[in-house]
């Protein structure tokens, strides 16, 4: 999982959609294995930057025993050198409280990555109190990858970059089995969280296994013999580690929309699988694995895209007491809300859009999309169904 300069070129033939300031202090997080490193390497001039690995065992030594070293450095660096980019800083918190000292007096700027945001927030830095911005960094999107995309690896494998640098599929299962086994392990005994790790261990499947389902909290820890507030925690942990996120129900009111139960889905359909040990099983299209695998590939995608170009979007999920749903409620200021259904279906009919269209007239001039693998843009009972690249231009995130 550590930087490796040999693949750094074939991670940088993607480029990224995401827009980091260039005059200010930022954090950029993302879970392991997104690209943080190279972002930065490949965003910041060598000459220009000072660049800090705590990944590696022997600088992030250094700089735990002697936290100063860090200022002792940066107050010696030559005025050419504008950035200093400390990689996984939760690795080392207690420099945070030098960071905010040398940003007001040295007028230096610094890019801090990490996996978490978690210990930071424990601590009395606090992210530098606003002092820097905060970014998010995700798995490859579809426009991100273009023509090198196939939505059928996507659906089984993710889209981690370093995916992309393997070619057989034996190494890709590999790869995300060591993910999901091995690193998901160290991240979250390095939070110190969590004491037991063996319920935990067993939550991840549980929890891989009902990803895009609504959260029965109480169904969950029955499951993997744990309290329900032991569970509501874990899942805690995987958003503060950016392993996944919580799909809130939809209501207009917002105190009651934290009320309802949300869904829950993992960041990424690669490590999803591996995490419920289903990477071997086929998806064939047609079945019900299938339609939620792709499902989860499109809310993941409209997840991942706004967050870089519209992060004030809110998105939910509804569901009403008689079981009716819409998969994808987003909330755009400024704009009408959008209602998405999801299908995997190759071909659309009426059948497919008479849930979503019963649920228009309930808003103020939504527009309602049918998202699918059908390449045929149609208007059926005031739902425009378009296929899913389509629908990511028509929301303005491709």
């Amino acid at each position: 999982m550590e930087y490796d300069p040999h693949i750094e070129g074939i991670f940088s033939m993607f480029h990224r959609l995401l827009q980091t300031t260039r005059n200010h202090s930022f954090f950029l997080f993302g879970a392991r294995g997104t690209g943080k490193t190279t972002y930065i390497r490949g965003a910041f001039e060598p000459e220009a930057s000072l660049y800090i690995d705590l990944l590696d065992p022997e600088t992030e030594d250094a700089y735990r025993r002697t936290p100063r070293r860090l200022e002792n450095q940066v107050r010696a660096l030559p005025d050419a050198v504008e950035w200093v980019l400390i990689d996984e800083v939760q690795r080392a918190p207690r420099l945070l409280d030098l960071v905010h000292r040398l940003i007001e007096s040295t007028g230096k700027r610094f890019v801090l990555t990490g996996s978490s945001g978690r210990k930071l927030r424990r601590g009395a830095s606090n992210l530098l109190a606003g002092r820097a911005f905060v970014y998010n960094l995700h798995p490859l999107t579809a426009p991100e990858l273009g023509d090198a995309f196939d939505i059928d690896d996507a659906l089984r494998l993710g889209t981690l970059p370093e995916i992309c640098s393997l070619r057989g599929n034996d190494d890709r299962e590999a790869y995300l089995r060591a993910y999901a086994l091995t690193y998901l392990k160290e991240e979250i005994v390095a939070e110190q969280v969590v004491r037991r790790l063996d319920p935990f261990r067993h939550f991840l499947e549980v929890a891989a296994q009902s990803n895009g389902m609504v959260v029965n909290y109480a169904n969950i820890a029955r499951d993997v013999g744990a309290d329900p507030k032991a569970v509501k925690a874990y899942f805690g942990i995987l958003e503060d580690t950016l392993v996944g996120f919580l799909l809130p129900a939809y209501h207009r009111s917002i105190r009651k929309q934290q009320r309802a139960s949300p869904k829950f889905y993992f960041f990424d359909g690669g490590v999803k699988r591996a995490l419920d040990r289903t990477l071997r099983v086929p998806l064939n299209a047609g079945t019900y694995e299938y339609g939620k695998a792709f499902e989860h590939f499109v809310i993941t995608q409209i997840a991942h895209l706004s967050s870089y170009r519209h992060p004030d979007w809110r998105l939910s999920h509804l569901r009403t007491g008689s079981g009716a749903e819409i998969d994808l409620v987003i909330e755009r200021p400024g704009q009408s809300e959008a209602l998405i259904e999801i299908k995997s279906a190759r071909r659309i009919d009426e059948r497919d859009v008479r849930g979503l269209a019963r649920f228009t007239g309930d808003f103020a001039n939504p527009t309602a999309l049918c998202v699918s693998q059908d390449p045929t843009r149609m208007q059926i009972d005031g739902v425009l169904c378009l296929h899913w690249r389509d629908a990511l231009a028509e929301l303005g995130l491709a």
